[in-house]
């Protein structure tokens, strides 16, 4: 059980050798008053760090960033090596401060340039960490207490960071190997001890630091395993801000950590208070607060701040914090955070601002669409935590339907065949061994993943995509083929089920194809079986290498998909049949059409010649030398067309279908008497009173006395 990694121990070894004392000659401007000097001050020189100085400095570096984001759990033990080891802290929990080790590495003080370079080494203080490694933590000690019979599960594995001066890479390989030694005989003292444990793991990672400008004398190399128990790796950087880079990405590499900028962060300037500028602030924390973003590859990757510090990081834009900080943002992790450049303005700035109870809201930089908030910078308890919000779907909603496919989408899934394919390939407990045909004992895990894999060779997930698994009759095909071997009677219903579809594509019997997504009636029926075919052969195929049974299926598959000349004749005259059908019925459709366009034109010349006859006789009506026209009764004939009544505008389709419909119905009745009597369509009432009064009415509907 691996429950303490290698980043539990971690034990830092500095050389403190006389030659640590010699410049890093990377220049540092301490005269900053170059524009104010005043003339005659000769300014001052430049001044530039020691090896021994850098190392301090990065190595601190790296501390304080373990300690802001793991202030527990995560040990570091400091050593000191020149004529002999000094371990300046333990592994218990008060010495595992900055503050106690900077005091420690201030009592040390620098190394001494006019020491004798004999008498110190750094194998003095690899020595002592092999031993460090093998003392029992705090945490390892209640670890094992709680385990109590089964405390040899308890891990013991640590971490060896040493700076160093090397001369060559053979000096490196001697290291190597006096670590190796040291490791075996200190193991074997643990062994006989309560209060030691055995070293499982042990990392060693050498940092040859040397001058700028000069050329390194050591190789790089990367992580090798020396040994079950060691491996190591060799880095040669230069001192100076170099070496500060290098163990800035190391503290990365070790503890798993990862990068997050945040960008347009508002601050106003020193030299003018009512303007403001944004700055960018990178921060380091647990990787694990990308996770949402490494699922959805939407990784909003950008350059480090910092040159060579991180290769990439995540970068998150500020939002404008709300005063209500009682709101509550559905949460889904915490992650302590620590500044890469903690003594920049813009990282002071950021650090006091939360520490004051202020909350501030980041958001995915977006080209396009609505803001997505997805983390939160916030402080508790005087730490500040980088929470991961959630922007997807929350684990307190309902789950998504089973048919929603990507978007949100309503899929045709094949749901109720994917739960019978579940059912069919379950785990179930396998005690009685089985051997393979070679005599080898069958892994039941092993033949459950062949199995699993003969039945996905093809399986169509929508129901649109297939045509053979929508149709029963191809299910005792289906159900058998995806066997590792087959029977003579799997064999014949195979036969028998492509028998079966050569009958129904005989009687021309309809295939459930799937219509969604296509205009009109879809395909014809010549191309639903062909399509229909082809699916079937490449299900076929995929288990053709099975056994020789399942290539005598494919044999009668393809026996009858070659149909015989004759079939073929009469598929085309098939095809020509119902060409010609649709040709007719078109035609038809046609042809009503044509007629009804002659009824509409016959009907309107009938009405134009109608107007031009009433126009003709209102002029001669209208005419002074014209006599009277005599009022004629008019003689509706059967087969006659009745008069059309005088128009004063164009005639409606209403119209024309009513006269139709007056005319077809006048010839199916006798007409009323007193209509075929009447003048100008109006009929006298009470003639034979008239009569016996001796009024008499004429022809043109004056009475006249006698």
């Amino acid at each position: 059980m691996k429950i303490f990694s290698e980043s539990h121990k971690t034990v830092f070894v500095v050389d403190h050798c006389p030659y640590m004392a010699e410049s890093c000659r990377q220049h540092v401007e301490f005269d900053m008053l170059v524009k104010n000097r005043t003339q005659g001050i000769i300014p001052l020189a430049p001044i530039s760090k020691s090896l021994w100085t850098c190392s301090v400095e990065s190595s601190m570096e790296y501390c304080r960033i373990m300690y802001d984001i793991f202030p527990f759990k995560k040990l570091v033990n400091f050593i000191v090596s020149d004529s002999g080891a000094h371990v300046l802290n333990s592994w218990t929990q008060e010495d595992q401060n900055l503050q106690e080790l900077m005091a420690a590495l201030a009592a040390v003080g620098p190394p001494n340039p006019r020491a004798d370079p004999e008498c110190c080494s750094i194998l003095h203080g690899l020595v002592a960490a092999v031993e460090t490694l093998c003392k029992i933590t705090e945490y390892q000690h209640e670890a094992r207490t709680l385990l109590m019979e089964n405390a040899e599960r308890v891990g013991n594995r640590g971490r060896i960071i040493c700076i160093t001066n090397a001369k060559s890479d053979s000096h490196v390989r001697m290291l190597e190997d006096c670590v190796q030694e040291t490791i075996h005989e200190h193991n074997k003292l643990a062994a006989n001890s309560d209060h030691l444990m055995q070293i499982q793991k042990c990392e060693l990672v050498l940092i040859h630091t040397y001058p700028v400008g000069e050329d390194s004398l050591v190789s790089d190399r990367p992580k090798k395993e020396l040994s079950p128990v060691l491996t190591s790796e060799v880095h040669s950087v230069r001192a100076g801000r170099h070496l500060a880079t290098k163990l800035n990405i190391l503290v990365q590499q070790h503890f798993d950590l990862a990068s997050t900028t945040i960008t347009n962060i508002p601050m106003k300037e020193e030299q003018h208070a009512n303007t403001s500028a944004n700055y960018d602030v990178e921060l380091l924390h647990h990787k694990d607060a990308h996770v949402d973003f490494l699922k959805s590859g939407d990784n909003h990757l950008g350059s480090s701040s910092r040159e060579g510090s991180f290769k990439e990081t995540i970068t998150l834009k500020w939002c404008t914090p709300r005063t209500n900080n009682i709101e509550l943002h559905y949460c889904t992790g915490a992650y302590r955070i620590s500044p890469v450049d903690v003594n920049s303005r813009p990282s002071s700035c950021l650090t006091n601002f939360l520490l004051n109870g202020r909350s501030v809201l980041l958001e995915q930089p977006r080209k396009s669409g609505s803001k997505v908030i997805s983390h939160m910078l916030s402080s508790h308890g005087g730490e500040i935590f980088l929470h991961v919000l959630s922007s997807s779907r929350s684990i307190l909603e309902d789950p998504p339907s089973i048919s929603e496919g990507c978007g949100g989408r309503v899929t045709d899934y094949r749901i109720t065949d994917f739960g019978e394919f579940m059912r069919e390939n379950r785990l179930t407990p396998f005690l009685d061994p089985r051997y393979k045909i070679d005599g080898s004992l069958e892994i039941p895990l092993e033949r459950a993943k062949d199995q699993l894999e003969k039945h996905t060779r093809y399986w169509p997930m929508i129901i649109s995509q297939t045509t053979i698994f929508n149709m029963q009759a191809v299910v005792p095909l289906a159900s058998v083929i995806v066997k590792e071997s087959l029977t003579e009677e799997d064999v014949l219903n195979c036969q028998k089920t492509i028998y079966n579809l050569v009958d129904m594509e005989r009687k021309n019997d309809p295939l459930p194809i799937s219509t969604v997504g296509t205009r009109g009636k879809g395909p014809k029926r010549d191309e639903q079986y062909r399509i229909m075919w082809n699916e079937l052969e490449t299900l076929v195929r995929a288990h053709i290498n099975n056994s020789e049974k399942h290539q005598r299926v494919l044999e009668c598959l393809m026996a009858c998909r070659s149909k015989p000349p004759e079939e073929e004749e009469r598929k085309k005259r098939g095809r020509k049949r119902e060409d010609k059908e649709d040709k007719s019925e078109k035609a038809v459709k046609d042809y009503e059409q044509e007629k009804s366009w002659q009824d509409s034109e016959r009907l309107k010349g009938i009405l134009e010649r109608g107007k031009e006859e009433l126009a003709e006789a209102e002029i001669i009506k209208d005419s002074p030398d014209s006599p009277e026209p005599p009022n004629k009764k008019p003689l509706v004939e059967m087969d006659e067309t009745p008069p059309i009544e005088k128009s004063k505008g164009p005639v409606s389709l209403l119209s024309l279908w009513s006269n139709r419909i007056n005319t077809a119905n006048s010839r199916k009745h006798q007409e009323f008497a007193g209509r075929l009597n009447s003048v100008n369509n109006r009929a006298e009432l009470y003639q034979h009173l008239k009569e016996e009064n001796g009024m008499e009415t004429t022809e043109n509907g004056k009475a006249s006395r006698q």
